[in-house]
């Protein structure tokens, strides 16, 4: 929490206890909606009724839409009817969609029963696109001119219009069928002549993406052209939605936390973490923990067999779990490498075998490093000979190699067949790794030192 959340919050609280909430309504108008979400956060349930009621209606709208699902099930279990019916109405149609998929079903059926027919036909045809998808994050609210308007009726359209727009920055340019021809910026039309066509001065070259495509690709497309809105086609190319910018922003953080999680063995879980139960972080923990840890038996199995050789030399022992974290380690910086490359798009499938190309590379040169730095300890630190010391010298190269080898290659393997590359990171690249370094440990140490 920053100091300035934490200083409001205390405010708040001396006054409700002095019950000045006329006070309390003056210091919440001068605040953002995010902020109010922010210092609710922090507070007791109990009051969060009472002073979300002391919000202006809109204001009131932008903060339900930044608060998160639990307060949000709790404020709409105490509205009325009556005030339950003013959020919605205030509510852009891509945050109602948002609401009605985190709310329990009776909450929903509340919902949609207070909304206004026209809004609740909007949101079920939302609901009906895939989630993930451009569809399921779209708006419907946006400014469409015609292509035989003027400069003029465009700017009648967008005062008459606009204030129920999620955006007017951009306005989009239809024709016959809504097929999307055109974008004009509110810049462009304020500047132009009154009697210019919309046709002759919009810009043709336009960005746009289909209703089905990943949301993620979405959020690309954002970040390479720099929008600040994009509109949502169909497959007849007819204008049906946008997505803005806000939205494009949430995807990005929504991806980025799915992958990190993935890539720790976590199940993704929507909740932040202080919101979520103990109950829930094991649920989202223990099936890949099992997973891993029955995959691991594999490297008990190997050690096992090779129990006479180590008994013969103990001492290689003591440099199995160096082999093995290095090995991993060496996979995992492949993979996190990949995986970036292939969630921004700048590889692909037909790269792999550059890819794989300039890994050995960097896996030869990084083997020979670690190889020479580790014969020399063995040799004069731990002083257990020539032979052992080349063992462990030679694995650490060949080890070196397979990771990257394989961290590089599982995760664009895994796109290719259609999972999420995030997958094929550092656990199960690890476990793969432990096991393929001990064989070569013991391989390479059965030829040099005859066990």
């Amino acid at each position: 929490m920053s100091e300035k959340t934490y200083s409001l919050e205390m405010t708040i609280r001396t006054l409700l206890e002095n019950k000045r909430y006329s006070s309390i309504k003056d210091i919440l108008i001068t605040l953002n909606a995010a902020d109010i979400a922010a210092i609710f956060a922090e507070l007791e349930p109990d009051i969060l009724p009472l002073l979300f009621r002391l919000l202006p209606k809109e204001l009131a709208a932008d903060t339900f839409v930044e608060m998160d699902p639990d307060q949000q099930q709790l404020l709409i279990t105490r509205f009325s009817d009556t005030e339950l019916k003013e959020v919605i109405d205030e509510l852009y149609i891509d945050d109602a969609v948002d609401l009605v998929e985190e709310m329990p079903a009776n909450v929903v059926k509340r919902i949609l029963y207070q909304a206004d027919p026209e809004t609740r036909k909007l949101i079920n045809e939302l609901l009906k696109y895939p989630e993930d998808s451009a569809g399921s994050i779209m708006t419907t609210e946006f400014v469409e001119l015609g292509m035989g308007y003027t400069v003029e009726d465009a700017i009648k359209t967008i005062r008459r219009t606009g204030l129920d727009k999620e955006t007017i920055n951009d306005c989009f340019v239809t024709g016959p069928g809504r097929k999307l021809e055109g974008i004009i910026s509110i810049r462009s039309l304020i500047l132009a002549q009154d009697d210019e066509k919309v046709s002759d001065i919009m810009d043709t070259n336009v960005v746009s993406v289909n209703t089905m495509d990943d949301q993620e690709t979405v959020a690309q497309k954002f970040k390479k052209y720099d929008l600040t809105a994009m509109p949502v086609v169909d497959k007849e190319d007819r204008l049906v939605g946008i997505v803005t910018v806000d939205d494009a922003i949430d995807v990005m953080e929504e991806e980025a936390t799915e992958d990190i999680e993935k890539m720790a063995a976590i199940t993704p879980s929507d909740k932040p973490y202080l919101k979520t139960s103990a109950w829930e972080i094991y649920i989202h923990r223990i099936p890949w923990l099992m997973l891993l840890m029955v995959s691991a038996t594999f490297t008990g199995l190997i050690i096992s067999s090779f129990e006479e050789a180590l008994a013969a030399q103990l001492v290689l022992t003591a440099y199995i779990p160096m082999l093995m974290d290095t090995g991993g380690n060496s996979g995992s910086q492949a993979s996190v490498t990949i995986i970036r490359g292939l969630s921004l798009n700048e590889i692909q499938f037909k790269d792999i075998f550059t890819v794989i190309w300039k890994e050995v590379r960097v896996a030869v040169l990084c083997g020979i490093s670690l190889a020479a730095i580790s014969f020399l300890k063995l040799m004069f630190l731990d002083k257990v000979g020539m032979l052992v010391s080349l063992s462990v010298s030679l694995t650490l190269t060949v080890t070196v190699t397979i990771a990257k080898f394989i961290g590089c290659t599982l995760p664009m393997l895994a796109k290719k067949l259609g999972f999420d590359p995030a997958v094929m990171a550092s656990p199960f690249i690890t476990t793969v790794v432990d096991a393929l370094s001990l064989l070569t440990f013991f391989s390479i140490a059965k030829a040099i030192i005859g066990l």
